[in-house]
């Protein structure tokens, strides 16, 4: 069976931590039985983090050493400054050199890169500390394939959402500063406002939640009645269940229909409503 080992790591994230053994666990092949064995390891009881806050404490079946051997090992978020242990460093270095596979997510990108793991190879992290990733190990290329934008919290003008993080200014600029040849943008929802202010949307076809239309309009968009539109290297879909379907096209358009309907099933999800094509989209 397939092993895969999570590191929990002193402060990892709370909702990283649990992200792949939920994932994971319930995998099944198609006789039902599971697919993954999965190894939480740690070396001693551990806090987790959600924000500044610390939830709680947990100790791990699996001490670090347990990791070795594994399949797959998977480091998710802790603190982008945090220095991890020689040990931990070792160990990914020992399981990448005897063909294990290294998975990170959010800023656990800094790991393996403080392992040497990703000179010479394009990653990714959390966009608010990309910049730090690639100052910090200018031999890694920084960026992704693909950028997916949520929305929600852009009517609430007094707490934090979409509405806060465009008066901010921060993640505007950070996403207009992103966007290259090759990245397909993507959004959901009032996720689509944020690229707006970045100037993303400015006369090109999008969709976006239906109270947001006359903003995302009036702000130089071209409203599309479409559950998804695909612009090529802009792809948006309107309110918040409309992301079920932009996965769906997305996987559709990268991996073909045989992967989008397999997923379809594994969901317990048709995709519906129309998918709006530009010529661009299909080039």
């Amino acid at each position: 069976m397939h092993v895969v080992a999570v590191l929990a790591l002193d402060g990892v994230s709370a909702l990283g931590l649990t992200i792949p053994c939920q994932v994971f666990a319930f995998a099944r092949r198609p006789d039902g039985s599971a697919a993954y064995e999965i190894r939480v390891c740690a070396d001693r009881a551990v806090t987790t983090r959600a924000g500044e806050a610390e939830p709680f404490r947990l100790t791990a079946p699996y001490a670090l050493a347990d990791a070795r051997g594994a399949d797959t090992l998977i480091v998710p978020g802790i603190a982008a400054d945090q220095t991890p242990h020689p040990r931990v460093v070792r160990l990914l270095r020992e399981a990448a050199a005897s063909g294990s596979h290294i998975a990170s997510f959010c800023t656990g990108a800094f790991v393996p890169a403080r392992a040497g793991l990703l000179e010479g190879r394009r990653a990714t992290t959390h966009w608010r500390f990309a910049d730090d990733l690639a100052a910090r190990y200018p031999d890694v290329t920084v960026g992704a394939d693909l950028l997916v934008v949520p929305g929600g919290g852009y009517a609430r003008r007094d707490s934090p959402g979409v509405w806060a993080e465009i008066q901010r200014g921060t993640l505007p600029k950070a996403q207009a500063v992103a966007a290259r040849p090759g990245l397909t943008v993507s959004a959901l929802c009032t996720g689509t406002m944020p690229l707006s202010a970045a100037g993303l949307t400015r006369n090109r076809p999008c969709t976006t939640h239906h109270r947001a239309r006359q903003d995302f309009q009036d702000q130089g968009g071209v409203v599309k009645n479409a559950r998804v539109v695909d612009d090529g290297d802009l792809v948006t879909a309107g309110g918040v269940t409309s992301g079920l379907d932009l996965g769906l096209w997305l996987v559709r358009r990268e991996l073909g229909p045989d992967a989008a309907t397999g997923l379809e099933a594994m969901l317990e999800y048709e995709a519906r409503g129309t998918v709006w094509t530009s010529a661009a989209a299909a080039r």
